[in-house]
């Protein structure tokens, strides 16, 4: 990253690895996530101002557990160790790390501090901090002193502040650590010697500035799907080459209440570029008859946004750059293994098969997820657009049970609308991180003034989440779901029956379908 101080952090496996960058720059320093088999030569180029060795699932004296050389250690750039890296750092320098401890420690545990640490300095004596182990470091390293201590746990953080190395055995990054971004902070600040100069401002400007040097006078596409990412960088785009920009928005009529519109609005009103709605729903609509089976549906919906944009695509003829709205997550996921292939976008996966260009421009590629949103609100997009939840690329194809017609879509559509309406009004929408209606395919018996009803059955899905990886359901207060609840069956033909759906990823999936 130019002009910016970097801290790198080296992943051995760790699932908090994504974590660790994102509290980073919430210090406003510059991070980036690299394999544990990164070369020494890359590291040195890099120039990063400190390292952070992750966590990780195996035992270091494993000969086929992760590792890098000693000579990390000794590059004279500070290294945090994070659980197995603090245990890998004991080990590269020779001290003892045991499988002998009497008993594993995980979860909360009370953590005994050295106040004249450096990574403590302002913390009690006594903090709680999220454990995860069943090895641990017997011997520290020569030149090493032992800064905390647990009732099992003989050395719970050390360091030779001399060499500026230090080891954790607990986790700092994740929220049961509750003064563990202090930890981070102190190390990022006070060791490395990190200013905090890296602001989403900072970064829009060196992406203005680098897009206009790639593109030149060239014709760049973009593929807008509505989705949070694609809209990202689109407006990124727009702001940077302006009417060199071409953005095809494929409405498929599997789209929430009034998006389309909302999208097309944001994007004629606030942007200089130029904007094509190619409104296909009944394309899809007629790609979808007689399917009832998800991944059939999946497929059919996936290929036909892919014909749909290649009719769109030979209007427009040839183009230099295509837009993909990758973000950080995916290049780390994808890349991190012994895989380098980075993924297709998700969102309009097997585009750069049919369209002709030369180059592909993938702004967000560095930023995570919330990081997207505030670059989307600094360039101005509106906030119900950047604050959107998180939709599946065959969006509601695949939230009607079954086969999908017309009359079901309006139907789930106006059900949605109210459940997403009533989370807002009762300000939740921030805290549940996927919340949505499901229009199930089965039907039930009902009483409605004084006639019999045979209708359709709607489910709610609400999770909370960090990753999306592991999801549990939503505790929602029940008056919420009874206005939800009343408001539906009321305003809503051809529904006569609500259901919450309780049920934790795993053993379900977030979406039914």
């Amino acid at each position: 990253m130019e002009n910016h101080q970097l801290i790198l952090v080296l992943d051995f496996g760790g699932q908090y690895n994504q974590l660790i960058a994102r509290r980073v720059r919430e210090q406003h320093v510059y991070c980036e996530v690299k394999s544990y088999k990164t070369p020494l030569s890359e590291i040195k180029a890099m120039q990063p101002a400190g390292i952070i060795f992750t966590g990780g699932p195996n035992s270091v004296y494993d000969d086929a557990s992760p590792r890098c050389g000693r000579e990390v250690l000794e590059l004279g750039i500070p290294v945090l160790g994070i659980c197995y890296g603090c245990q890998l750092m004991a080990h590269l320098l020779a001290g003892t790390v045991s499988d002998a401890a009497e008993k594993s420690e995980y979860g909360k545990t009370e953590v005994r501090l050295d106040r004249t640490s450096t990574l403590f300095s302002d913390l009690q004596e006594n903090e709680i901090c999220w454990m995860s182990h069943t090895d641990f470091i017997a011997n520290a390293p020569e030149g090493f002193r032992v800064t905390a201590t647990t009732a099992t746990c003989p050395t719970a953080a050390m360091e030779n502040a001399e060499k500026k190395l230090y080891g954790v055995q607990f986790h700092p990054e994740v929220n049961h650590t509750p003064h563990g971004t202090d930890m981070l902070r102190h190390f990022v600040y006070d060791v490395c010697g990190c200013t905090g100069d890296w602001t989403m401002g900072k970064y829009i400007e060196n992406q203005l500035a680098s897009i206009r040097r790639q593109v030149g006078d060239g014709k760049v596409l973009c593929a807008l799907s509505g989705g949070v990412d694609s809209s990202v960088a689109a407006a990124l785009l727009s702001k940077a080459v302006g009417r060199q920009l071409t953005c095809v928005f494929v409405d498929n009529g599997l789209m929430r209440k009034n998006e389309g519109i909302e999208v097309e609005e944001a994007f004629k009103t606030r942007f200089d570029a130029n904007f094509v709605h190619a409104k296909a729903q009944q394309r899809f609509l007629n790609r979808l008859k007689g399917l009832s089976e998800p991944e059939a549906k999946r497929k059919a919906i996936g290929e036909e946004f892919i014909r749909v944009f290649e009719d769109e695509a030979k209007k427009i003829g040839k183009v230099d750059f295509l837009v993909q709205g990758t973000i950080y997550p995916d290049v780390i996921e994808s890349g991190l293994g012994d895989s380098a292939v980075i993924k297709s976008h998700h969102n309009v996966g097997g585009l750069p098969d049919v369209v002709d260009f030369e180059e592909l421009i993938e702004p967000l590629r560095m930023l995570f997820k919330d990081e997207v949103r505030q670059m989307g609100l600094e360039l101005g997009l509106p906030e119900h657009l950047v604050w959107r939840q998180p939709f599946p690329g065959p969006g509601l194809g695949i939230r009607v049970i079954g086969e999908v017609t017309e009359e079901k879509l309006a139907i789930l559509r106006e059900a949605d609308a109210i459940y997403r309406e009533e989370i807002a009004n009762a300000g939740l929408d921030r805290s549940i991180s996927q919340y949505f209606a499901v229009l199930t395919d089965m039907r039930s018996v009902g009483v409605m003034g004084d006639g019999r009803t045979y209708d359709y059955t709607l489910a709610l899905r609400g999770v909370t989440t960090t990753d999306f990886m592991t999801a549990d359901w939503a505790r929602i207060p029940y008056e919420v779901l009874d206005r939800v609840s009343i408001r539906i069956v009321n305003e809503v033909g051809h529904i006569n029956r609500i259901v919450y759906d309780i049920t934790s990823k795993p053993p379900a999936t977030v979406e039914w379908e």
